[in-house]
C-alpha cells in the first residue's frame, strides 16, 4: 500500500470551502444517478487513525466500489480533513461522469469495477486482472 500524503501537502481542497462533507457526497450520489447509476451502499468508516468514504453503485449491470480516504492532518484538523476528501471523491465522480459519456461507463469508471471476489480492478495485478475478467464474462 502506498504512503498517503498529508492533507494540508497535498494542498487541493485544503480549507477552502465550508459545505460539509454530506453535501459533497449527495452531489456525487447525484452525479452517479444522472448516468443511469444506482447507489447500493454507502458509508463512512475509521479504525485507528485511518478513515475513508464509500460509495457503491451499479451502473448498466457493472459494479463498481470507490473507497476514498480521509488523509491525515498534521494540525490534527479532521474535520477539514473529512471535507477535503468528500470534495475530492466528489471532483472524482464528476470527471469520471463527464469521461462516461464519451468512452462509456466502464471505461471511465475502470479503476473503481469490482471484480467476483469483491476487490476492485485497481487492487489487482495484471495476470489476475485478465483471469478475473474471464470470470466476470462467465467463461
Amino acid at each position: 500500500m502506498m504512503e498517503l500524503p498529508y492533507a494540508e501537502d497535498l494542498g487541493h481542497y485544503w480549507k477552502t470551502g465550508s459545505s460539509s462533507p454530506d453535501t459533497w457526497i449527495e452531489m456525487a450520489k447525484k452525479l452517479i444517478r444522472e448516468v443511469g447509476g444506482e447507489i447500493t451502499a454507502e458509508g463512512f468508516g475509521s479504525m485507528g487513525t485511518q478513515a475513508a468514504f464509500i460509495l457503491v453503485f451499479r451502473i448498466k449491470g457493472d459494479k463498481f466500489k470507490v473507497v476514498f480516504p480521509v488523509l491525515s492532518s498534521r494540525a490534527g484538523d479532521m474535520v477539514a480533513a473529512k471535507r477535503q476528501a468528500a470534495t475530492m471523491l466528489y471532483h472524482d465522480i464528476k470527471a469520471k461522469c463527464m469521461v462516461a459519456n464519451v468512452l462509456g461507463v466502464k471505461a471511465a469508471f475502470f479503476s473503481y469495477l469490482m471484480l467476483p471476489d469483491g476487490r476492485v480492478a485497481n487492487e489487482v495485478a495484471t495476470p489476475e486482472l485478465a483471469q478475473n475478467f474471464l470470470l466476470l464474462l462467465g467463461k
